[in-house]
């Protein structure tokens, strides 16, 4: 182990670095954000889907690995069954894509907001084609370095 600072001083240079605040302060408003996006999930999105598919509840479809019917997801845990609840799976992918599309537009959103004033400056040319043998040359050259030919303003 090299000398050096310490260990105990490396963490806290780490930890104070801006970009740690950052990410901590992004992951508890991701967090906040997520409890969020679940509730529009579950108590607006998915009711609306279960009334679209004449009153289908995701949360409830399960397939019991044992071979055994139960008359629903709570028999079927009651009993100690092991089962795949592939209902919980579908609704939280439906989280999982909203909450990516929500993402995609505010990054979207701030993009834009971030280019507002930002327009493209074209720079000045600072070549141009000779007419005689069209090699590139300078802006200001009056003569062609390459075939010597006197050029028009």
């Amino acid at each position: 182990m090299s000398k050096g600072k310490g260990f105990i001083n490396e963490f806290k240079e780490f930890i104070m670095r801006g970009n740690v605040i950052d990410l901590a302060v992004g992951v508890i408003i991701g967090g906040a954000f997520g409890t969020i996006v679940s509730s529009l999930v579950d108590d607006i999105i998915m009711p609306v889907i279960s009334l679209l598919t004449k009153g289908i509840d995701f949360t409830s479809k399960f397939l019991a690995i044992d071979g055994g019917e139960y008359a629903n997801l709570a028999a079927a845990q009651e009993a100690g069954a092991a089962v795949i609840t592939y209902g919980n799976f579908i609704q939280a992918l439906i989280t999982f894509l909203i909450m990516a599309f929500v993402i995609f537009l505010i990054v979207k959103f701030i993009n834009k907001l971030s280019s507002v004033g930002k327009e493209e400056v074209e720079e000045a040319a600072t070549t141009k084609a000779c007419p005689f043998c069209k090699s590139e040359i300078d802006i200001e050259a009056v003569r062609c370095p390459n075939c010597t030919s006197e050029l028009a303003d």
